[in-house]
Protein backbone atom coordinates (compact mmCIF):
# COMPACT_ATOMS: atom_id res chain seq x y z
CA UNK A 1 0.00 0.00 0.00
CA UNK A 2 1.46 3.34 -1.07
CA UNK A 3 1.72 5.95 1.64
CA UNK A 4 -0.73 8.78 0.70
CA UNK A 5 1.65 11.50 1.88
CA UNK A 6 4.52 10.16 -0.22
CA UNK A 7 2.18 9.74 -3.18
CA UNK A 8 1.14 13.37 -2.90
CA UNK A 9 4.76 14.49 -2.76
CA UNK A 10 5.76 12.26 -5.69
CA UNK A 11 3.13 13.69 -8.01
CA UNK A 12 3.86 17.32 -7.06
CA UNK A 13 6.65 18.10 -9.60
CA UNK A 14 4.68 16.67 -12.53
CA UNK A 15 1.44 18.30 -11.39
CA UNK A 16 3.23 21.63 -11.14
CA UNK A 17 4.51 21.28 -14.71
CA UNK A 18 0.97 20.58 -15.93
CA UNK A 19 -0.55 23.53 -14.06
CA UNK A 20 2.09 26.03 -15.13
CA UNK A 21 2.32 25.01 -18.78
CA UNK A 22 -1.28 24.00 -19.52
CA UNK A 23 -3.26 26.13 -17.12
CA UNK A 24 -1.12 29.26 -16.96
CA UNK A 25 0.61 29.01 -20.39
CA UNK A 26 4.04 29.49 -18.84
CA UNK A 27 7.01 28.64 -21.12
CA UNK A 28 9.29 25.72 -20.37
CA UNK A 29 12.13 28.14 -19.65
CA UNK A 30 10.22 29.26 -16.54
CA UNK A 31 8.43 26.04 -15.70
CA UNK A 32 11.32 23.58 -15.70
CA UNK A 33 13.53 25.45 -13.18
CA UNK A 34 10.53 25.60 -10.82
CA UNK A 35 9.86 21.89 -11.38
CA UNK A 36 13.51 21.09 -10.60
CA UNK A 37 13.44 23.13 -7.40
CA UNK A 38 10.21 21.39 -6.37
CA UNK A 39 11.66 17.95 -7.08
CA UNK A 40 14.74 18.82 -5.02
CA UNK A 41 12.67 19.95 -2.05
CA UNK A 42 10.41 16.89 -2.29
CA UNK A 43 13.44 14.57 -2.48
CA UNK A 44 14.96 16.21 0.59
CA UNK A 45 11.76 16.25 2.68
CA UNK A 46 10.10 13.00 1.66
CA UNK A 47 13.05 10.82 0.67
CA UNK A 48 15.78 12.14 2.95
CA UNK A 49 17.99 12.77 -0.08
CA UNK A 50 21.07 14.73 0.94
CA UNK A 51 21.81 18.13 -0.67
CA UNK A 52 25.04 16.68 -2.07
CA UNK A 53 23.22 13.80 -3.75
CA UNK A 54 20.58 16.17 -5.11
CA UNK A 55 23.26 18.47 -6.51
CA UNK A 56 25.19 15.56 -8.06
CA UNK A 57 22.06 14.11 -9.68
CA UNK A 58 21.20 17.58 -11.02
CA UNK A 59 24.68 18.08 -12.48
CA UNK A 60 24.49 14.67 -14.12
CA UNK A 61 21.13 15.61 -15.61
CA UNK A 62 22.51 18.88 -16.96
CA UNK A 63 25.45 17.06 -18.56
CA UNK A 64 23.08 14.57 -20.18
CA UNK A 65 20.96 17.45 -21.45
CA UNK A 66 24.09 18.98 -22.96
CA UNK A 67 24.50 15.89 -25.11
CA UNK A 68 20.99 16.43 -26.43
CA UNK A 69 21.69 20.10 -27.09
CA UNK A 70 24.85 19.32 -29.07
CA UNK A 71 22.84 17.05 -31.37
CA UNK A 72 20.00 19.54 -31.78
CA UNK A 73 22.32 22.48 -32.40
CA UNK A 74 24.25 20.62 -35.08
CA UNK A 75 21.06 19.54 -36.83
CA UNK A 76 19.57 23.06 -36.73
CA UNK A 77 22.85 24.61 -37.91
CA UNK A 78 22.92 22.38 -41.00
CA UNK A 79 19.26 23.12 -41.68
CA UNK A 80 19.80 26.90 -41.60
CA UNK A 81 23.00 26.52 -43.61
CA UNK A 82 20.99 24.91 -46.40
CA UNK A 83 18.37 27.65 -46.14
CA UNK A 84 20.99 30.37 -46.43
CA UNK A 85 22.72 28.65 -49.36
CA UNK A 86 19.43 28.31 -51.22
CA UNK A 87 19.61 24.51 -51.21
CA UNK A 88 16.43 24.11 -49.22
CA UNK A 89 14.50 26.22 -51.73
CA UNK A 90 15.89 24.07 -54.56
CA UNK A 91 14.78 20.89 -52.75
CA UNK A 92 11.32 22.37 -52.15
CA UNK A 93 10.99 23.51 -55.76
CA UNK A 94 12.03 20.08 -57.01
CA UNK A 95 9.36 18.38 -54.94
CA UNK A 96 6.56 20.87 -55.56
CA UNK A 97 7.20 20.85 -59.33
CA UNK A 98 6.02 17.26 -59.53
CA UNK A 99 2.38 18.28 -59.16
CA UNK A 100 0.42 21.42 -58.37
CA UNK A 101 -2.35 19.30 -56.81
CA UNK A 102 -2.50 20.25 -53.13
CA UNK A 103 -3.19 16.66 -52.08
CA UNK A 104 -0.02 15.40 -53.75
CA UNK A 105 1.97 18.26 -52.23
CA UNK A 106 0.76 17.29 -48.75
CA UNK A 107 1.93 13.69 -49.24
CA UNK A 108 5.34 14.76 -50.53
CA UNK A 109 6.11 17.83 -48.43
CA UNK A 110 4.31 17.03 -45.18
CA UNK A 111 4.49 13.25 -44.82
CA UNK A 112 7.79 12.48 -46.55
CA UNK A 113 9.79 15.72 -46.49
CA UNK A 114 8.51 16.55 -43.00
CA UNK A 115 9.53 13.09 -41.80
CA UNK A 116 12.99 13.58 -43.29
CA UNK A 117 13.44 16.90 -41.46
CA UNK A 118 12.22 15.26 -38.24
CA UNK A 119 14.63 12.36 -38.66
CA UNK A 120 17.50 14.77 -39.23
CA UNK A 121 16.73 17.61 -36.81
CA UNK A 122 13.68 16.81 -34.67
CA UNK A 123 12.54 19.06 -31.82
CA UNK A 124 9.61 20.72 -33.62
CA UNK A 125 11.54 21.83 -36.71
CA UNK A 126 9.32 20.11 -39.36
CA UNK A 127 6.14 22.08 -38.65
CA UNK A 128 8.10 25.32 -38.30
CA UNK A 129 9.77 24.72 -41.68
CA UNK A 130 7.17 22.84 -43.75
CA UNK A 131 4.40 25.26 -42.73
CA UNK A 132 6.06 28.26 -44.40
CA UNK A 133 6.88 26.11 -47.45
CA UNK A 134 3.18 25.33 -47.88
CA UNK A 135 2.18 28.96 -47.39
CA UNK A 136 4.72 29.90 -50.03
CA UNK A 137 2.96 27.51 -52.41
CA UNK A 138 -0.41 29.14 -51.72
CA UNK A 139 -1.87 27.15 -48.83
CA UNK A 140 -4.03 29.03 -46.30
CA UNK A 141 -1.68 29.52 -43.32
CA UNK A 142 -4.07 27.79 -40.90
CA UNK A 143 -4.33 24.78 -43.22
CA UNK A 144 -0.53 24.73 -43.57
CA UNK A 145 -0.06 24.54 -39.80
CA UNK A 146 -2.72 21.86 -39.28
CA UNK A 147 -1.36 19.48 -41.92
CA UNK A 148 2.29 20.25 -41.10
CA UNK A 149 1.77 19.20 -37.48
CA UNK A 150 0.01 15.99 -38.53
CA UNK A 151 2.28 14.47 -41.13
CA UNK A 152 5.61 13.50 -39.55
CA UNK A 153 4.40 11.60 -36.47
CA UNK A 154 6.05 8.27 -37.46
CA UNK A 155 9.51 9.86 -37.50
CA UNK A 156 9.26 11.71 -34.18
CA UNK A 157 10.15 8.73 -31.99
CA UNK A 158 13.42 8.48 -33.96
CA UNK A 159 13.83 12.24 -34.45
CA UNK A 160 17.18 14.03 -34.44
CA UNK A 161 18.92 10.77 -35.38
CA UNK A 162 17.35 8.75 -32.59
CA UNK A 163 17.74 11.21 -29.71
CA UNK A 164 14.49 10.26 -27.83
CA UNK A 165 15.56 6.62 -27.56
CA UNK A 166 19.35 6.90 -27.49
CA UNK A 167 19.64 9.84 -25.11
CA UNK A 168 16.24 9.85 -23.44
CA UNK A 169 16.01 6.13 -22.67
CA UNK A 170 19.44 4.52 -23.05
CA UNK A 171 21.53 7.30 -21.49
CA UNK A 172 19.09 8.59 -18.86
CA UNK A 173 16.32 6.16 -17.91
CA UNK A 174 18.44 3.01 -18.21
CA UNK A 175 21.83 4.59 -17.60
CA UNK A 176 24.58 2.53 -16.01
CA UNK A 177 24.22 2.42 -12.25
CA UNK A 178 20.42 2.65 -12.15
CA UNK A 179 18.21 -0.11 -10.75
CA UNK A 180 16.53 -0.49 -14.14
CA UNK A 181 19.90 -1.04 -15.86
CA UNK A 182 20.77 -3.69 -13.28
CA UNK A 183 17.50 -5.51 -13.90
CA UNK A 184 18.08 -5.42 -17.66
CA UNK A 185 21.62 -6.74 -17.25
CA UNK A 186 20.23 -9.67 -15.28
CA UNK A 187 17.98 -10.80 -18.13
CA UNK A 188 19.20 -13.29 -20.73
CA UNK A 189 19.35 -11.90 -24.23
CA UNK A 190 20.29 -8.34 -23.25
CA UNK A 191 24.00 -7.66 -23.16
CA UNK A 192 23.45 -4.02 -22.26
CA UNK A 193 20.88 -1.28 -21.82
CA UNK A 194 21.68 -0.29 -25.40
CA UNK A 195 20.58 -3.72 -26.65
CA UNK A 196 17.38 -3.43 -24.62
CA UNK A 197 16.59 0.04 -26.00
CA UNK A 198 17.33 -1.20 -29.53
CA UNK A 199 14.59 -3.81 -29.08
CA UNK A 200 12.29 -1.15 -27.68
CA UNK A 201 12.95 0.77 -30.89
CA UNK A 202 12.00 -2.23 -33.02
CA UNK A 203 8.65 -2.61 -31.27
CA UNK A 204 8.06 1.15 -31.45
CA UNK A 205 8.68 1.10 -35.20
CA UNK A 206 6.24 -1.79 -35.63
CA UNK A 207 3.53 0.03 -33.65
CA UNK A 208 4.18 3.18 -35.66
CA UNK A 209 4.20 1.36 -39.00
CA UNK A 210 0.84 -0.29 -38.37
CA UNK A 211 -0.89 2.69 -36.75
CA UNK A 212 0.72 5.07 -39.24
CA UNK A 213 -0.86 3.51 -42.31
CA UNK A 214 -3.59 6.16 -42.13
CA UNK A 215 -1.34 9.17 -41.43
CA UNK A 216 -0.82 10.42 -45.02
CA UNK A 217 -4.54 10.05 -45.72
CA UNK A 218 -5.53 11.79 -42.47
CA UNK A 219 -3.40 14.81 -43.39
CA UNK A 220 -5.03 15.08 -46.82
CA UNK A 221 -8.52 14.39 -45.44
CA UNK A 222 -8.22 17.09 -42.78
CA UNK A 223 -7.22 19.55 -45.49
CA UNK A 224 -10.13 18.73 -47.81
CA UNK A 225 -12.68 18.43 -44.98
CA UNK A 226 -11.87 21.62 -43.10
CA UNK A 227 -10.33 23.84 -45.79
CA UNK A 228 -11.86 22.71 -49.09
CA UNK A 229 -14.85 24.31 -50.78
CA UNK A 230 -16.81 21.05 -50.59
CA UNK A 231 -15.96 20.46 -46.90
CA UNK A 232 -15.68 16.72 -47.59
CA UNK A 233 -13.14 13.91 -47.36
CA UNK A 234 -14.25 12.63 -50.78
CA UNK A 235 -11.40 14.43 -52.62
CA UNK A 236 -8.97 12.75 -50.21
CA UNK A 237 -10.29 9.31 -51.18
CA UNK A 238 -9.18 10.00 -54.75
CA UNK A 239 -5.54 9.98 -53.63
CA UNK A 240 -5.88 7.10 -51.18
CA UNK A 241 -3.74 4.81 -53.42
CA UNK A 242 -0.97 7.45 -53.39
CA UNK A 243 -1.25 7.78 -49.60
CA UNK A 244 -0.91 4.02 -49.12
CA UNK A 245 1.98 3.81 -51.59
CA UNK A 246 3.86 6.64 -49.86
CA UNK A 247 3.25 4.99 -46.48
CA UNK A 248 4.61 1.65 -47.75
CA UNK A 249 7.74 3.18 -49.31
CA UNK A 250 8.45 4.86 -45.99
CA UNK A 251 7.36 2.14 -43.55
CA UNK A 252 9.27 -0.81 -45.05
CA UNK A 253 12.78 0.74 -44.95
CA UNK A 254 11.81 2.43 -41.67
CA UNK A 255 11.17 -0.88 -39.88
CA UNK A 256 14.06 -2.70 -41.58
CA UNK A 257 16.44 0.10 -40.58
CA UNK A 258 15.31 -0.19 -36.95
CA UNK A 259 15.85 -3.94 -36.97
CA UNK A 260 19.28 -3.96 -38.61
CA UNK A 261 20.81 -0.55 -37.78
CA UNK A 262 19.12 0.43 -34.52
CA UNK A 263 17.23 3.57 -33.51
CA UNK A 264 19.56 6.16 -35.06
CA UNK A 265 18.47 6.09 -38.71
CA UNK A 266 14.83 4.95 -39.16
CA UNK A 267 13.22 8.36 -39.62
CA UNK A 268 16.07 9.68 -41.74
CA UNK A 269 16.53 6.70 -44.09
CA UNK A 270 12.85 5.72 -44.18
CA UNK A 271 11.87 9.20 -45.35
CA UNK A 272 14.80 9.46 -47.77
CA UNK A 273 13.97 6.15 -49.46
CA UNK A 274 10.23 6.88 -49.44
CA UNK A 275 10.75 10.34 -50.92
CA UNK A 276 12.98 8.98 -53.68
CA UNK A 277 10.68 6.11 -54.67
CA UNK A 278 7.47 8.13 -54.46
CA UNK A 279 8.95 11.03 -56.41
CA UNK A 280 10.22 8.78 -59.21
CA UNK A 281 6.87 6.97 -59.34
CA UNK A 282 4.90 10.21 -59.59
CA UNK A 283 7.22 11.57 -62.27
CA UNK A 284 6.55 8.40 -64.24
CA UNK A 285 2.85 9.29 -64.16
CA UNK A 286 1.61 6.78 -61.60
CA UNK A 287 -0.77 7.68 -58.73
CA UNK A 288 -1.32 11.22 -60.04
CA UNK A 289 -4.98 12.29 -59.64
CA UNK A 290 -6.97 12.81 -62.84
CA UNK A 291 -8.25 16.23 -61.80
CA UNK A 292 -6.35 18.90 -59.91
CA UNK A 293 -7.64 19.82 -56.45
CA UNK A 294 -7.10 23.25 -54.94
CA UNK A 295 -8.52 25.52 -52.28
CA UNK A 296 -11.36 27.86 -53.12
CA UNK A 297 -10.84 31.51 -54.11
CA UNK A 298 -8.76 33.33 -51.52
CA UNK A 299 -11.31 36.13 -51.14
CA UNK A 300 -13.77 33.52 -49.86
CA UNK A 301 -11.45 32.25 -47.11
CA UNK A 302 -12.51 33.00 -43.51
CA UNK A 303 -10.42 35.68 -41.82
CA UNK A 304 -8.95 33.26 -39.29
CA UNK A 305 -7.33 31.22 -42.09
CA UNK A 306 -4.88 34.03 -42.91
CA UNK A 307 -2.86 36.25 -40.60
CA UNK A 308 -0.11 38.76 -41.26
CA UNK A 309 1.57 36.76 -44.04
CA UNK A 310 0.12 36.55 -47.53
CA UNK A 311 0.04 33.04 -49.08
CA UNK A 312 1.88 32.35 -52.31
CA UNK A 313 4.76 34.79 -51.76
CA UNK A 314 7.60 32.27 -51.86
CA UNK A 315 9.66 30.83 -49.06
CA UNK A 316 13.08 31.64 -47.71
CA UNK A 317 14.83 31.56 -44.39
CA UNK A 318 11.57 31.51 -42.56
CA UNK A 319 8.51 33.30 -43.94
CA UNK A 320 9.09 36.62 -45.63
CA UNK A 321 7.38 39.71 -44.31
CA UNK A 322 8.77 42.70 -46.11
CA UNK A 323 12.43 43.08 -45.16
CA UNK A 324 12.30 40.71 -42.22
CA UNK A 325 11.79 37.03 -41.63
CA UNK A 326 9.76 35.48 -38.85
CA UNK A 327 11.79 32.83 -37.07
CA UNK A 328 10.57 29.72 -35.29
CA UNK A 329 10.94 31.37 -31.91
CA UNK A 330 8.91 34.40 -32.92
CA UNK A 331 11.92 36.65 -33.45
CA UNK A 332 12.94 38.25 -36.72
CA UNK A 333 16.00 38.34 -38.88
CA UNK A 334 16.94 40.63 -41.73
CA UNK A 335 17.32 37.71 -44.12
CA UNK A 336 14.47 37.21 -46.60
CA UNK A 337 13.76 34.95 -49.54
CA UNK A 338 15.21 37.46 -51.96
CA UNK A 339 18.44 37.55 -49.94
CA UNK A 340 19.17 33.86 -50.40
CA UNK A 341 22.32 32.84 -52.23
CA UNK A 342 21.78 33.61 -55.91
CA UNK A 343 23.14 30.71 -57.89
CA UNK A 344 22.04 27.93 -60.20
CA UNK A 345 22.11 24.89 -57.96
CA UNK A 346 21.13 21.43 -59.13
CA UNK A 347 18.76 19.30 -57.11
CA UNK A 348 21.50 16.73 -56.62
CA UNK A 349 23.92 19.32 -55.23
CA UNK A 350 21.21 20.61 -52.89
CA UNK A 351 20.81 17.10 -51.42
CA UNK A 352 24.56 16.38 -51.10
CA UNK A 353 24.91 17.65 -47.48
CA UNK A 354 22.16 15.36 -46.18
CA UNK A 355 23.53 12.45 -48.20
CA UNK A 356 26.91 13.12 -46.55
CA UNK A 357 25.25 13.12 -43.12
CA UNK A 358 23.55 9.79 -43.80
CA UNK A 359 26.79 8.23 -45.07
CA UNK A 360 28.87 9.52 -42.14
CA UNK A 361 26.32 8.36 -39.59
CA UNK A 362 26.26 4.86 -41.05
CA UNK A 363 30.07 4.62 -41.24
CA UNK A 364 30.67 5.93 -37.71
CA UNK A 365 28.00 3.65 -36.21
CA UNK A 366 28.65 0.46 -38.17
CA UNK A 367 32.44 0.33 -38.74
CA UNK A 368 33.82 -0.96 -35.42
CA UNK A 369 37.30 0.66 -35.32
CA UNK A 370 35.93 4.08 -36.29
CA UNK A 371 33.14 3.80 -33.75
CA UNK A 372 35.57 2.83 -30.99
CA UNK A 373 37.99 5.64 -31.81
CA UNK A 374 35.34 8.38 -31.91
CA UNK A 375 33.54 7.19 -28.78
CA UNK A 376 36.76 7.07 -26.74
CA UNK A 377 38.44 10.23 -28.06
CA UNK A 378 37.51 13.76 -27.08
CA UNK A 379 35.35 12.69 -24.16
CA UNK A 380 34.58 15.35 -21.57
CA UNK A 381 33.76 13.42 -18.38
CA UNK A 382 33.06 14.09 -14.71
CA UNK A 383 33.53 10.97 -12.63
CA UNK A 384 32.19 10.60 -9.09
CA UNK A 385 30.43 13.97 -9.21
CA UNK A 386 30.82 15.75 -5.85
CA UNK A 387 32.11 12.52 -4.33
CA UNK A 388 28.97 10.54 -5.19
CA UNK A 389 28.67 7.39 -7.37
CA UNK A 390 27.30 9.55 -10.21
CA UNK A 391 29.42 9.99 -13.34
CA UNK A 392 28.64 11.42 -16.75
CA UNK A 393 30.52 12.20 -19.94
CA UNK A 394 29.94 13.88 -23.28
CA UNK A 395 31.53 12.14 -26.30
CA UNK A 396 31.95 15.23 -28.43
CA UNK A 397 33.42 13.50 -31.49
CA UNK A 398 30.92 10.64 -31.50
CA UNK A 399 27.75 12.71 -31.10
CA UNK A 400 25.74 13.11 -34.33
CA UNK A 401 25.67 16.85 -33.70
CA UNK A 402 29.40 17.05 -34.37
CA UNK A 403 28.89 15.38 -37.75
CA UNK A 404 26.16 17.88 -38.59
CA UNK A 405 28.51 20.77 -37.80
CA UNK A 406 31.26 19.17 -39.90
CA UNK A 407 28.94 18.76 -42.88
CA UNK A 408 27.70 22.35 -42.44
CA UNK A 409 31.30 23.58 -42.72
CA UNK A 410 31.87 21.43 -45.82
CA UNK A 411 28.66 22.89 -47.29
CA UNK A 412 30.12 26.41 -47.16
CA UNK A 413 32.51 25.40 -49.93
CA UNK A 414 30.17 23.05 -51.80
CA UNK A 415 27.48 25.70 -52.15
CA UNK A 416 29.81 28.69 -52.47
CA UNK A 417 28.35 30.52 -49.48
CA UNK A 418 29.36 34.06 -48.57
CA UNK A 419 30.56 35.17 -45.15
CA UNK A 420 27.26 36.93 -44.56
CA UNK A 421 25.27 33.77 -45.26
CA UNK A 422 27.50 31.72 -42.97
CA UNK A 423 27.10 34.29 -40.20
CA UNK A 424 23.31 34.31 -40.64
CA UNK A 425 23.13 30.50 -40.44
CA UNK A 426 25.01 30.51 -37.12
CA UNK A 427 23.00 33.37 -35.65
CA UNK A 428 19.71 31.68 -36.56
CA UNK A 429 20.87 28.36 -35.11
CA UNK A 430 22.03 29.97 -31.85
CA UNK A 431 18.80 31.94 -31.51
CA UNK A 432 16.67 28.84 -32.03
CA UNK A 433 18.64 26.64 -29.63
CA UNK A 434 18.89 29.23 -26.83
CA UNK A 435 15.39 28.71 -25.32
CA UNK A 436 15.94 24.96 -25.23
CA UNK A 437 19.13 25.19 -23.16
CA UNK A 438 17.54 26.27 -19.89
CA UNK A 439 14.44 24.13 -20.40
CA UNK A 440 16.38 20.92 -21.09
CA UNK A 441 19.02 21.45 -18.40
CA UNK A 442 16.43 21.79 -15.66
CA UNK A 443 13.97 19.24 -17.10
CA UNK A 444 16.54 16.43 -17.22
CA UNK A 445 17.98 17.49 -13.85
CA UNK A 446 14.51 17.31 -12.28
CA UNK A 447 13.87 13.84 -13.65
CA UNK A 448 17.31 12.65 -12.54
CA UNK A 449 16.51 13.78 -8.98
CA UNK A 450 13.13 12.01 -9.11
CA UNK A 451 14.74 8.89 -10.55
CA UNK A 452 17.54 8.72 -7.96
CA UNK A 453 15.30 9.49 -4.97
CA UNK A 454 14.86 5.74 -4.50
CA UNK A 455 18.53 5.37 -3.58
CA UNK A 456 17.97 7.10 -0.25
CA UNK A 457 16.21 5.81 2.84
CA UNK A 458 12.68 7.21 2.73
CA UNK A 459 10.34 8.23 5.47
CA UNK A 460 7.10 6.55 6.54
CA UNK A 461 8.66 3.10 6.37
CA UNK A 462 8.75 2.78 2.56
CA UNK A 463 11.51 0.65 1.04
CA UNK A 464 14.71 2.22 -0.16
CA UNK A 465 14.00 1.27 -3.79
CA UNK A 466 10.64 3.02 -3.93
CA UNK A 467 11.45 6.42 -5.37
CA UNK A 468 9.08 9.04 -6.71
CA UNK A 469 8.60 7.41 -10.09
CA UNK A 470 8.20 3.98 -8.50
CA UNK A 471 5.36 5.23 -6.32
CA UNK A 472 3.64 6.84 -9.30
CA UNK A 473 3.89 3.62 -11.32
CA UNK A 474 2.40 1.62 -8.46
CA UNK A 475 -0.54 4.01 -8.20
CA UNK A 476 -1.20 3.91 -11.93
CA UNK A 477 -0.87 0.14 -12.19
CA UNK A 478 -3.29 -0.30 -9.28
CA UNK A 479 -5.80 2.09 -10.85
CA UNK A 480 -5.76 0.63 -14.38
CA UNK A 481 -4.90 -3.02 -13.70
CA UNK A 482 -4.59 -5.27 -16.73
CA UNK A 483 -5.77 -2.45 -19.01
CA UNK A 484 -2.65 -0.38 -18.32
CA UNK A 485 -1.00 -1.17 -21.71
CA UNK A 486 -3.88 0.60 -23.46
CA UNK A 487 -3.07 3.83 -21.62
CA UNK A 488 0.72 3.71 -22.05
CA UNK A 489 0.68 5.66 -25.30
CA UNK A 490 -1.59 8.33 -23.83
CA UNK A 491 0.79 8.73 -20.87
CA UNK A 492 3.66 9.33 -23.28
CA UNK A 493 1.47 11.76 -25.23
CA UNK A 494 0.72 13.70 -22.06
CA UNK A 495 4.45 13.99 -21.36
CA UNK A 496 5.13 15.43 -24.81
CA UNK A 497 2.11 17.72 -24.55
CA UNK A 498 3.38 19.39 -21.39
CA UNK A 499 7.09 19.29 -22.29
CA UNK A 500 6.95 19.80 -26.05
CA UNK A 501 9.43 16.99 -26.68
CA UNK A 502 9.38 13.24 -27.21
CA UNK A 503 12.82 13.05 -25.61
CA UNK A 504 11.69 14.83 -22.45
CA UNK A 505 8.53 12.72 -22.33
CA UNK A 506 10.67 9.56 -22.41
CA UNK A 507 12.87 10.98 -19.66
CA UNK A 508 9.84 11.94 -17.56
CA UNK A 509 7.88 8.70 -17.92
CA UNK A 510 10.23 6.02 -19.30
CA UNK A 511 11.14 4.54 -15.90
CA UNK A 512 7.57 5.05 -14.69
CA UNK A 513 6.26 2.91 -17.59
CA UNK A 514 8.99 0.31 -17.10
CA UNK A 515 8.10 -0.14 -13.45
CA UNK A 516 4.35 -0.15 -14.12
CA UNK A 517 4.85 -2.96 -16.65
CA UNK A 518 6.70 -4.95 -14.00
CA UNK A 519 3.88 -4.31 -11.52
CA UNK A 520 1.25 -5.94 -13.76
CA UNK A 521 3.56 -8.57 -15.28
CA UNK A 522 3.59 -7.55 -18.96
CA UNK A 523 6.64 -7.22 -21.27
CA UNK A 524 8.51 -4.06 -20.36
CA UNK A 525 9.84 -3.63 -23.92
CA UNK A 526 6.33 -3.31 -25.30
CA UNK A 527 5.20 -0.80 -22.69
CA UNK A 528 8.33 1.33 -23.00
CA UNK A 529 7.89 1.18 -26.80
CA UNK A 530 4.32 2.44 -26.37
CA UNK A 531 5.72 5.26 -24.24
CA UNK A 532 8.11 6.19 -27.05
CA UNK A 533 5.27 6.15 -29.59
CA UNK A 534 3.07 8.17 -27.22
CA UNK A 535 5.76 10.83 -27.02
CA UNK A 536 5.36 11.27 -30.76
CA UNK A 537 1.56 11.46 -30.49
CA UNK A 538 1.75 14.29 -27.95
CA UNK A 539 3.74 16.43 -30.36
CA UNK A 540 0.54 16.95 -32.36
CA UNK A 541 -0.78 19.21 -29.60
CA UNK A 542 2.44 20.21 -27.81
CA UNK A 543 2.03 23.89 -27.03
CA UNK A 544 5.60 24.77 -28.05
CA UNK A 545 5.21 23.13 -31.47
CA UNK A 546 1.85 24.74 -32.12
CA UNK A 547 3.09 28.20 -31.14
CA UNK A 548 6.24 27.87 -33.26
CA UNK A 549 4.28 26.66 -36.30
CA UNK A 550 1.71 29.46 -35.99
CA UNK A 551 4.38 32.11 -35.47
CA UNK A 552 6.23 31.39 -38.70
CA UNK A 553 3.03 31.72 -40.77
CA UNK A 554 1.84 34.87 -39.00
CA UNK A 555 -1.13 33.33 -37.15
CA UNK A 556 -0.10 33.50 -33.50
CA UNK A 557 -3.21 33.41 -31.33
CA UNK A 558 -4.99 30.54 -33.09
CA UNK A 559 -3.54 27.86 -30.79
CA UNK A 560 -6.93 26.71 -29.50
CA UNK A 561 -8.36 26.24 -32.98
CA UNK A 562 -5.32 24.23 -34.12
CA UNK A 563 -5.25 22.02 -31.01
CA UNK A 564 -8.95 21.20 -31.39
CA UNK A 565 -8.36 20.00 -34.96
CA UNK A 566 -5.24 18.06 -33.97
CA UNK A 567 -7.27 16.10 -31.40
CA UNK A 568 -8.69 14.10 -34.34
CA UNK A 569 -5.40 12.42 -35.38
CA UNK A 570 -4.32 12.31 -31.72
CA UNK A 571 -7.36 10.26 -30.68
CA UNK A 572 -7.01 7.95 -33.67
CA UNK A 573 -3.31 7.34 -33.08
CA UNK A 574 -3.69 7.02 -29.31
CA UNK A 575 -6.45 4.42 -29.58
CA UNK A 576 -4.64 2.52 -32.34
CA UNK A 577 -1.46 2.48 -30.24
CA UNK A 578 -3.41 1.32 -27.19
CA UNK A 579 -5.03 -1.56 -29.03
CA UNK A 580 -1.75 -2.63 -30.64
CA UNK A 581 0.03 -2.48 -27.27
CA UNK A 582 -2.62 -4.69 -25.66
CA UNK A 583 -2.34 -7.24 -28.49
CA UNK A 584 1.46 -7.27 -28.39
CA UNK A 585 1.65 -7.46 -24.59
CA UNK A 586 -0.91 -10.20 -24.07
CA UNK A 587 -0.99 -12.17 -27.33
CA UNK A 588 2.22 -11.73 -29.35
CA UNK A 589 5.10 -11.58 -26.82
CA UNK A 590 3.54 -12.15 -23.40
CA UNK A 591 6.57 -14.02 -22.06
CA UNK A 592 9.16 -11.34 -22.83
CA UNK A 593 10.98 -9.37 -20.12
Amino acid sequence: MVDPALAGLAVLPLALIAVLMIGLYQPATRTMPIAWATAAVVAFVGWNMSPTLIAAASIRGALTATRILVIVFGAILLLYTLKQSGAFEVINAGISSISDDRRVQVVLLVFLMGSFIEGAAGFGTPAAIVGPLLVGLGFPPLAAVVVALTGNILAITFGAVGTPLIIGLRDVVFAEGTDAAAQIAGQSGFESAGAYVAQVGVWASIIHAVAGIAVPFIGVAMMTRFFGEERSIEPALEVLPLCLFAWATFAVPYVLTTVYLGPTFPGLLGAMVGLLITTVTLRAGYFLPEERWDFGPQDAWPDHWVGSIEPGQGVGSGTTTGDTTVAADGGTTSTSFEDLHDQDMSLGMAWVPYLLVAALLVVTRVVGPIQSFLSSTGVVAWNNILGTPFSEGVELLYLPGTLFVLVAVVTYGLHGMSGREIKNSWSEAVRNIAPAVVALWFAVAAVMVMQRSGSSVVLSGATASTGMLGILSELTADATGAAFPFFSGFIGAFGAFIAGSNTVSDILFGLFQFQAAQQIGVPTQIIVAAQAVGGAIGNLVAIHNVVAALTVVGLLGEEGRVIRLELIPLLYYGVATGVLTLVLAYAVVPGAF
